[in-house]
């Protein structure tokens, strides 16, 4: 099972009151609702390996290098080159973020970040290089193209908490989207996607993207569409494809995750007990963890 961390601590933060609080005074929503959601999951559907995925660099420059526009909305403060840039983050989030990943090290629970790249690439080289089937939970639609049925790779979405997870498999994406894991990415790169600042193919909406790959086979085929007369294509469909040869040249790399992430060494098996049990009272106290903290090591000891 490979963890969305930061679409899961968002959910968490937007979705578990303020008003849960340390005894200081300091909000801890967002920690306290990840370590129930992990709870809920350990509990509910059993893996053998446990990763917690990071963004190390949640704007990596080789992809704004390629597309300027990419994330460039949320951006707080751009940094020195060579440093991520800072990201809009609630001003009650960030602070917790250190204390999540000090929460996941002393349970013992696997968190990987790689200097350079986004949690995506991270779960897509886990999933790559994976034996055994793979649960991806996350709250972020760009990792579908992942789903592989014959691997045994599925997305699991949260669409309330981690209690309703709608389990994303090929037959859900046909049904919904009219394309296979492998087809989404391509499907994402002609629609557009305004939340990563993707401006896609201008014309081209899901329906007409679905419709074309469904003619055409991927991304390739279409574009040898274009340069071909007889092919299926309505004259305004050539012309905007046409005029947006740069785009697509480069869009692919920016939209499909990194299958080649330089990954740490670590160990991915589920904790049944803390790896750090003092570190771990210690954060506890400090935090008032609580109930939800005992929840999840309720779930990793049965």
């Amino acid at each position: 099972m490979l963890l969305d961390t930061a679409s899961l601590y968002y959910r968490a933060y937007f979705g578990v009151p303020d008003s849960v609080r340390a005894p200081d005074g300091t909000p801890v929503n967002a920690v306290r609702g990840l370590l129930d959601f992990i709870g809920r999951l350990v509990q509910d559907h059993r893996p053998d390996e446990l990763v917690a995925c990071m963004d190390a660099d949640w704007r990596p420059h080789w992809r704004v290098e390629l597309i300027p526009s990419y994330k460039a909305h949320r951006v707080a403060v751009e940094t020195a080159e060579g440093l991520p840039d800072e990201e809009e983050t609630p001003d009650t989030l960030a602070p917790q973020v250190p204390v999540i990943e000090d929460v996941l090290d002393a349970l013992g629970i696997a968190r990987v970040g790689v200097a350079g790249y986004e949690a995506d690439d991270v779960i897509g080289t886990l999933t790559g290089l994976a034996t055994g089937p793979v649960d991806i939970v996350t709250g972020d639609r760009d990792l579908y193209q992942l789903v592989d049925d014959a691997r045994g790779v599925r997305v699991l979405y949260p669409l309330k908490g981690v209690g309703s997870l709608q389990l994303t498999d090929e037959a859900w994406l046909r049904e919904k989207y009219g394309v296979d894991g492998s087809g989404y990415a391509d499907l994402a790169l002609l629609r557009g996607d305004p939340s990563d600042g993707l401006p896609g193919v201008p014309g081209i909406g899901e329906k007409t993207a679905a419709k074309l790959l469904d003619a055409f086979g991927d991304l390739a085929g279409i574009m040898a569409a274009v340069d071909d007369p007889a092919a299926g294509l309505t004259p305004s469909q050539r012309r905007r494809l046409d005029e947006a040869r740069g785009y697509v040249a480069v869009a692919p790399k920016v939209v499909r995750v990194a299958g080649d992430v330089p990954l740490p060494e670590f160990d991915s098996a589920l904790p049944v007990a803390p790896r750090d049990p003092a570190a771990l009272e210690v954060l506890a106290k400090r935090w008032g963890l609580g109930g939800a903290l005992q929840r999840l090591l309720s779930a990793l000891r049965d």
